[in-house]
This record gives C-alpha cells, structure tokens and sequence, in this order.
C-alpha cells in the first residue's frame, strides 16, 4: 500500500531483540485498527542466522505475553530497505551505528534508536538477552513493549489521519 507507513526493526542477527520487536509492535498495530495503515518487518545486519527461526527463549517469553514470533525468519538488511522503510529502527547503538554508516545518502535521517520512543528516556539501548538468562528475554520485552506504545505516538504525530 503506498501510503502506508514502513517500519523495520533491526538488532545484530535477526533473531532475538528485532522479531520480538516486529511481533509485539505488530500485535500493537493490530489491536488499534492500524494493520492496514503501518506495514512492520525485521532484519539483521550481519548474515549469520538468515532463514533461521527467531531464538527459542525469545519465541517462548513473547508467547507468555500472547504474542507469536515462531514463523518469522531471520535476514539481513539490504540497500533497498532504506528506500522501503519510513523509520529504521536499531535495538543498540552498535547496531544504531551501523546503520548509519550503511545508509544511502539520498535517504539519510530514517535511522533512530527504539529506545528514543519509550517514555523511560533513562535508557538509550535494549540490551541483547542472547548469553543471558530467561528473564533477559522479559526485561527485553517489557522494554519493547514501552517502546512500542511510544512509537505508535510518533508515527499518530507524524500521519495524523492514522
């Protein structure tokens, strides 16, 4: 859909921190009548997981907060997602970084951090819970949950017709 708005999620491999955020924000869209209206995907900037399934303790905590992520497969972000996308959105600020360096010069200022959404501004990156613990993955979720409200805000400001 051409009006639609694009948002891409994108942490290092494509397989925690980035489809729990495509699943959480797209349960988001969802819920608010908005599917229509805000296309949502993920992506990972480095190759190593491509065509794997997201992290089973990702998939596991996503499904105890009824939001499912098993069907999604990891990829890595390409040139013509800069064209695509309206926000491009990194977990970190490596992964920040790294995109920046990437990005096209006909389509600079799509790059943010996630963490710029959340109401909790105390907290510039959302950590990666891959060496860590199950309850890693839920601190991980309550942040993009609160990131996700606050980006549903932002994009409501930019397309008030939403």
């Amino acid at each position: 859909m051409e009006n639609q708005v694009s948002v891409l999620f994108v942490c290092l491999g494509n397989i925690c921190r980035s489809p729990t955020s495509e699943g959480v924000f797209r349960n988001l869209v969802e819920s608010q009548a908005l599917d229509f209206e805000i296309h949502v995907d993920s992506a990972g900037t480095a190759g190593y997981h491509i065509g794997q399934p997201p992290d089973s303790r990702a998939i596991a905590a996503a499904a105890k907060r009824g939001v499912s992520i098993s069907h999604l497969r990891a990829r890595r972000l390409n040139r013509r997602d800069y064209e695509k996308f309206d926000y491009i959105i990194g977990m970190d600020l490596f992964n920040y970084q790294d995109l920046v360096s990437m990005e096209p010069r006909d389509y600079k200022g799509k790059v943010c951090l996630f963490m710029d959404f959340a109401s909790d501004r105390d907290l510039q990156e959302i950590p990666d819970p891959y060496y860590g613990g199950h309850d890693g993955f839920e601190r991980v979720l309550d942040m993009i949950e609160a990131a996700s409200l606050g980006l549903i805000e932002d994009i409501r400001k930019h397309r008030p017709n939403l």
